[in-house]
């Protein structure tokens, strides 16, 4: 979702006059936001929150950070979210005096994609410049997390974050748990079929360089094309122990979009709702497991919200 010239400034100024935001954290992330007639909504920013997918990362919060939480705002696409932090930032210089923001207790996270993004006047000149600084061989790189306002995730979209292996626990003890090509869901297999993927996925081979550079500290793997990464991905993976297999999956999450495999995860023949409500519902799931993992640097998303905690509470 893009925004023109003029509903940019109109979603800045309707996030800067919305009195919730006073004194706390604000963070920016991708996802829809709420038109009617073509028209944006602004007496409904103050709910955001609770819209898919700023009701993500709100949930993936730390469970202790029970007052002053942060608020979350969906600003479109990558492209727009990036450009919503900067002219907040200009619109409240301009007129502080009619904005509730507190400048440097604003953020953002976007997907970090295959394709990069350039971001002007910045410490980092675009995403995957911003990754390779916070992100170190899967983890969160903690000694240079705090330098950073704008976030990239770790692996390749949000999405990726509903398929890591850990949460496979998470899904078998759902009250409706999920099926996958007409079976239950068994991580294992989106992994292989993503792995299969691998040289088909034209996106994925014109931006092959960047992917190579993403995984190459998997030793096991050979990238010099497509096919070979693909096959050495397969082969690795069943053979290797529980810790190599964590790393080829975080590899592969890191270059291969997951979406699809995620919106092919459904609901059992007998639930009664649609399945965009199921994976809804599965998502909140997942971001309660995220808001119990502490500051791990495994788990990138709880560990930069913890981090948020720690800054506000113990600075």
């Amino acid at each position: 979702m893009s925004l023109t010239l003029d509903e940019l400034d109109e979603h800045c100024r309707a996030i800067l006059s919305c009195r919730l935001i006073k004194n706390r954290i604000i963070i920016l992330c991708e996802g829809s936001i709420e038109k009617a007639e073509g028209r944006l909504l602004p007496h409904l920013y103050g709910k955001m929150e609770q819209m898919p997918d700023a009701n993500f990362y709100r949930a993936c919060l730390p469970r202790k950070w029970r007052a002053y939480r942060p608020k979350f705002f969906n600003c479109g696409g990558r492209t727009t979210t990036i450009a919503t932090y900067f002219r907040l930032l200009e619109l409240h210089e301009e007129d502080p005096v009619h904005s509730y923001l507190t400048p440097e207790k604003l953020y953002a996270i976007v997907d970090l994609d295959l394709q990069v993004q350039e971001i002007a006047d910045y410490d980092f000149s675009d995403t995957e410049e911003i990754f390779s600084d916070l992100y170190n061989q899967s983890r969160v790189n903690a000694k240079n997390a705090d330098k950073h306002r704008i976030w990239v995730t770790g692996l390749i979209h949000k999405e990726a974050y509903f398929l890591i292996p850990e949460l496979q626990d998470v899904f078998d003890n759902l009250l409706n748990p999920p099926m996958y090509k007409d079976k239950p869901l068994n991580l294992d297999r989106v992994y292989m079929d993503m792995a299969e993927a691998i040289a088909t996925d034209t996106d994925l081979c014109d931006n092959w360089t960047r992917a190579c550079d993403r995984v190459r500290h998997c030793a096991t793997l050979d990238s010099t094309k497509c096919e070979t990464l693909r096959d050495s991905w397969k082969t690795c993976f069943q053979t290797a122990s529980r810790p190599e297999k964590l790393e080829l999956i975080r590899a592969l999450l890191t270059i291969q979009k997951a979406k699809n495999y995620w919106n092919q995860v459904e609901p059992p023949d007998d639930y009664s709702l649609t399945d965009t409500v199921f994976r809804d519902d599965a998502m909140l799931r997942i971001a309660e497991w995220y808001s119990n993992c502490g500051k791990d640097n495994r788990h990138h998303i709880p560990f930069l919200l913890g981090m948020l905690y720690e800054r506000e509470f113990t600075a």
